[in-house]
């Protein structure tokens, strides 16, 4: 029920801005944008409280603020792995007789303007949070008392992929304006939304669930990707790779070296 809330609730703003052809760049396509990108972050908290006791509920929150879930070795993690993608995609890219890695738009106009900078760090850092109280703070964790965490990663991959695609219909962003609909780098990104799904939970899962070590994660992939522009096959290529190996060293049922996946305080619970 709460993917369907999350996706039918962000649509119900972002569609409206296809059939009137705003732009997401103009005052309006900008409030429609940010109102359906806090849809999956409102519909988590809206359904911790329906699902939850206080237990769970206060587990929720603390998710969110304490830093101590993560530790220095898992925090060294979330910032190495999407910048050594990025760099190491340039590489291969370049081994490969491709372009190899470029600076982003912001970086390179950076020393003109320092401002032009903000734009790329606002999108790259807001939507993180408005959306991971709901992607991983709730629904993941409400599959994996079902399914295996591969099996629950691969299910919020493919609804996350989903709920981005009315972007590619709305001009003034990055899926409509550099990816395009239905075009190599529509289906790189659509499947490389799922390899990121593997990667966020064997992060979570290590990190007794945190939602603030998600929200860190997540926005630095979207940094490192706005900084270091490398082609699309390259990049999510490695993204593949990262997912199946930690499938294969960690294993498909918790992506841990524990036996069980983590979960909530359950109200069941004693």
């Amino acid at each position: 029920m709460y993917l369907a809330v999350a996706v039918g609730g962000t649509w119900a703003f972002w569609l409206p801005a296809i059939a009137l052809g705003v732009r997401f760049d103009s005052a309006v396509g900008l409030v429609l944008l940010l109102v359906g990108l806090a849809v999956p972050g409102v519909a988590g908290i809206v359904f911790v409280y329906l699902v939850y006791d206080e237990r769970g509920r206060a587990d929720f929150w603390n998710r969110v603020v304490n830093p101590r879930r993560v530790g220095l070795r898992w925090l060294a993690v979330i910032l190495l792995v999407p910048l050594g993608v990025a760099v190491l995609a340039g590489v291969v890219d370049l081994l490969l007789g491709g372009t190899g890695p470029t600076w982003g738009a912001g970086v390179t106009q950076f020393s003109v303007n320092p401002l032009a900078i903000l734009p790329a760090l606002f999108f790259a850092t807001l939507p993180p949070i408005l959306e991971e109280l709901g992607w991983r703070g709730y629904a993941l964790d409400r599959l994996q008392l079902k399914w295996s965490a591969l099996s629950a990663s691969l299910v919020l991959g493919v609804v996350w992929a989903l709920w981005h695609l009315p972007l590619f219909f709305v001009e003034g962003t990055y899926q409509h304006d550099s990816v395009g609909f239905a075009t190599t780098s529509f289906w790189l990104f659509m499947a490389g939304i799922v390899a990121l799904s593997l990667a966020f939970t064997w992060i979570y899962n290590n990190t007794e669930r945190s939602i603030l070590g998600i929200v860190v994660l997540h926005g630095w992939v979207n940094s490192t990707a706005e900084f270091i522009v490398v082609p699309d096959p390259a990049y999510y290529g490695l993204w593949f790779v990262l997912a199946a190996a930690i499938v294969a060293i960690w294993g498909a049922k918790t992506m841990t070296a524990a036996d069980e996946v983590p979960h909530p305080p359950l109200p069941t619970d004693t």
